[in-house]
């Protein structure tokens, strides 16, 4: 039942009125608080609303205010204290504009008027990507690709982009698809080159932003096939493999052959060479003996024609075993086998071992002159038999 139903309670909660005495007195109610204010701060309130004194009223209605600005100063110096971590850095704006940078340490920056953003600058952070690339010979592949960075520069981090971490993912996946585009092998041992190139070009991207981003590090994983055209990838490295293989092997006989034929060729010409000097030489020798003989011939024609005749018959017989001997006065050719009259004529023997077992032309010469000797004195020794008879 309410304090101000007929039969309730008939207590006024504003200060203890009857219902019949009107509505509640509200400036009972505000000095009630004022005075509770007032016990907080120490100060003692007066009889009544406005009937104290003028002090006891202004002192009642500053504690608030002193309150409240206690609490502001408070705030205000809570709020303007930063303690920058080692591996932080902060960057200040002083009414939406850049002041200052401020390293590790204690500082006081007033609120309000400023704006303090805390960057971590040392953390090496990373990004992690993952997307079909296109290659240049128009393959597709799954490259994995992870960015470990930290902040360079906190200020170009803060102000020059309004999202740093967007316009890294971008600069990455440009710089991944023109490394990935212009190459056609990212599936094997290219992948160190790749990467090279790919942090190069992500460092340019970066900087020409002016994000102040730095890359420390750029790894390209394994990068796989997509699994539906993995067989054919596979079949593809393979050729590509065994193409590398056929080509050592074949620059390896070419290194073993080539030199061979390069020597058998330089051989042949030194021996043409050689062969062309000597042909030559004898050819001025055979010219210069026959115009010795040319001038012997001219003194004594005759003579030179009979040795000439000789040293010809005696380079004849130097090759021949057997002589056919046409007798003078006689009707049949006479056969000398000098090849078994060398074994069983004594005189022949001893001819032999004089020129040391070498049948030279003189040797033959001199033997045949003996075996001649010989037969004349056999035909003398017959002729006079028949005489005799």
């Amino acid at each position: 039942m309410a304090w101000n139903e007929p039969g309730g309670n008939n207590q006024d909660p504003w200060g203890g009125r009857k219902n019949n005495d009107g509505p509640p007195d509200l400036d009972e109610a505000l000095k009630k608080f004022q005075d509770r204010i007032n016990d907080l701060f120490g100060a003692k309130g007066g009889s009544g609303y406005g009937g104290g004194g003028s002090g006891s009223t202004a002192s009642g209605m500053a504690a608030p205010f002193i309150l409240l600005l206690i609490l502001f100063a408070g705030w205000f110096f809570w709020k303007s204290v930063y303690i920058i971590d080692a591996k932080e850095k902060a960057v200040v704006l002083q009414l939406g504009v850049f002041k200052k940078t401020v390293g590790e340490g204690f500082h006081i920056i007033p609120a309000l008027i400023n704006h303090v953003e805390v960057i971590n600058t040392t953390e090496i952070q990373h990004y992690d990507t993952n997307g079909l690339m296109l290659t240049e010979d128009e393959s597709i592949v799954e490259m994995p690709v992870t960015v470990q960075y930290n902040i360079l520069d906190p200020k170009a981090y803060y102000l020059n982009v309004k999202d740093p971490e967007i316009s890294l993912k971008h600069a990455t996946d440009s710089a991944l698809r023109h490394v990935v585009g212009s190459s056609n092998q990212v599936l094997g041992e290219g992948r160190n080159k790749l990467k090279v190139e790919m942090q190069k070009r992500l460092k340019e991207y970066l900087n020409s932003y002016g994000t102040g981003i730095n890359i420390v590090e750029v790894n390209i994983r394994k990068g796989e096939p997509p699994e539906a055209v993995k067989a054919a990838f596979d079949d593809v490295i393979e050729a590509k493999e065994n193409e590398e293989r056929f080509k050592n092997e074949a620059q390896a006989y070419a290194n073993a052959v080539v030199p061979e034929a390069r020597g058998k060729a330089q051989r042949t010409l030194e021996e043409a060479s050689a062969y062309r000097d000597q042909v030559i030489a004898k050819a001025e020798g055979e010219a210069e003996r026959f115009n010795q003989l040319l001038a012997e011939y001219k003194k004594a024609p005759q003579v030179t024609r009979e040795r000439l005749y000789i040293d010809a018959i005696e380079s004849v017989m130097a090759k021949s075993s057997k002589v056919m001997v046409d007798v003078e006065g006689g009707n049949n050719m006479l056969y000398l086998p000098l090849d078994k009259i060398i074994g069983q004529s004594a005189a022949a023997q001893e001819v032999v071992r004089s020129n040391g077992a070498d049948l030279s032309p003189r040797a033959l010469r001199e033997l045949t002159n003996q075996v001649v000797e010989e037969l004349r004195r056999s035909q003398a020794a017959n002729s006079s038999r028949r005489g005799g008879r």
